[in-house]
């Protein structure tokens, strides 16, 4: 008796906090999720770092070798200074010398990046001046941004998906929300079309030494706002229609983050995502005015009931047969 009280309590604790313990679950398999990826990473990417040590180990011994007159020293200083300008997107090779960071149109992709938080981090401001503008800008044009992302979303979401799943359900009589499921897997695969798998044909096309692996890990880091770096397009030597490219992957960034928004939107309104959601959120807590005005007419209306129960059954009484 008491073993089946005491799995009865648990199960109604269990029961009444479930939205914690899920929230629990969640955190949990979030820290996993991380340390999984940790292990991974570190396992597939140390060997390829520890060889390439290697390899730069031995070319600075072996460039030592070659130069006796030149100390150690004198070369750490050299290379230390050359990554540090290489770090704020200027390059010490003749090759490279053509291509400025900070012309008009370098200037307008450094800001898109910065205002959509994707930040390649292979330019950076070098003044002072530069610095401070960059904070200013960010802090007035990052809300801005989302502003107007907000604002061109919702124009969007109306036609391309509010509208065609409504005119579907009542024109054919179908379930709507699974001809939500149906139309956002169909809008996710037109978006990944355009702009995942077609730009990286373009981009492995147009710059030399991409593949088609590299070129759409460029899309796919881009439009999530990631934006690592270590593949940014147009800086190549002797880039053709440099300034004409920059502007045109400059609009596409625009494009793509709107069209990942809009596929994110489109999910996030699916029926079994909001169950789905509901599952780790706290529940709404009523007003204490709202549930105070219902207690009063739940007392209210078993007062009336208590009221009109002896009348009905005097009626009863007096209205029967003798």
């Amino acid at each position: 008796m008491l073993q089946s009280l005491t799995s009865n309590s648990c199960v109604r604790l269990i029961q009444s906090n479930r939205s914690a313990w899920y929230f629990m679950f969640l955190v949990l398999g979030y820290v996993l999720y991380l340390l999984f990826g940790a292990v991974v990473f570190s396992s597939v990417e140390l060997p390829y770092e520890d060889l390439l040590r290697q390899e730069l180990r031995a070319l600075k011994r072996q460039f030592l070798l070659d130069n006796e007159c030149l100390s150690e020293e004198r070369l750490e200083e050299f290379l230390a200074r050359a990554l540090d300008a290489s770090n704020y997107g200027v390059s010490i090779l003749n090759n490279a010398s053509a291509n400025w960071n900070w012309d008009f149109t370098s200037s307008l992709f450094f800001a898109s990046t910065v205002l959509s938080t994707t930040g390649y981090g292979h330019t950076a401001p070098l003044s002072d001046g530069g610095k401070a503008f960059c904070i200013i800008y960010s802090v007035i044009g990052i809300p801005f941004t989302l502003l107007f992302l907000t604002a061109v979303v919702q124009r969007i979401m109306v036609y391309s998906t509010r509208k065609p799943v409504l005119y579907v359900h009542t024109r054919w009589g179908l379930s709507k929300p699974l001809v939500a499921l149906i139309h956002a897997n169909l809008l996710a695969f037109v978006a990944v079309s355009c702009f995942f798998l077609i730009p990286a044909a373009i981009f492995s096309a147009l710059e030399e030494n991409w593949n088609f692996l590299e070129s759409f890990y460029f899309c796919f880091i881009s439009l999530s706002t990631i934006g690592l770096g270590d593949y940014v397009p147009g800086e190549a030597v002797n880039q053709r229609f440099r300034e004409l490219y920059k502007l045109g992957i400059t609009v596409y960034l625009l494009l793509g983050l709107i069209a990942m928004l809009v596929v994110l939107e489109t999910f996030c309104e699916l029926q079994q995502l909001k169950q789905l959601r509901k599952m780790f959120y706290l529940k709404k807590e009523k007003p204490q005015d709202q549930q105070a005005i219902m207690e009063h007419d739940h007392l209210a209306f078993s007062s009336v009931d208590h009221a009109t129960s002896p009348q009905e059954e005097k009626s009863d009484f007096s209205g029967g047969p003798l």
